[in-house]
This record gives C-alpha cells, sequence and structure tokens, in this order.
C-alpha cells in the first residue's frame, strides 16, 4: 500500500465518522486522560522554566479548553 493509499483511507475515515469522533473528544474519558496529560506535561515544564509558570498554566488552561468537555 502506497503512503497515498493510506493517507487517502485515514482521511475517508475521518470523513465517515467525524460526528463519533467529535463526541469522543468532548467525552468525560477524553476530559480525564487530558488533564492527566496536560498536568503532567505542565509540572515538567515549570520545573525546566520556574520563572515560566504563570505563562505554563495558561498555554495548559487554552489546551484544556480544546479537549473534554469541561
Amino acid at each position: 500500500m502506497a503512503i497515498d493509499d493510506a493517507v487517502n483511507k485515514g482521511r475517508d475515515f475521518l470523513e465517515q465518522n467525524k460526528d463519533k469522533i467529535a463526541d469522543a473528544v468532548k467525552s468525560e474519558q477524553a476530559e480525564d486522560i487530558s488533564d492527566k496529560v496536560l498536568d503532567g506535561v505542565a509540572d515538567f515544564a515549570k520545573k525546566i522554566a520556574p520563572g515560566a509558570a504563570e505563562k505554563i498554566d495558561e498555554i495548559r488552561d487554552a489546551a484544556d479548553k480544546q479537549i473534554g468537555n469541561q
């Protein structure tokens, strides 16, 4: 299978299931997982750049608004 074929199949799958995918991204389970991941990444970033903690929290909160249901 060529890369183009795989890309086209992926695109077709996305198009056929976009409503289900959108619902999954806005689910409670996605919210729980995304919170854990975002918290971990934010904590790590704060250890590397402690002076940027406020900006890191802003970025984390902006990302959180895009995933899950809260």
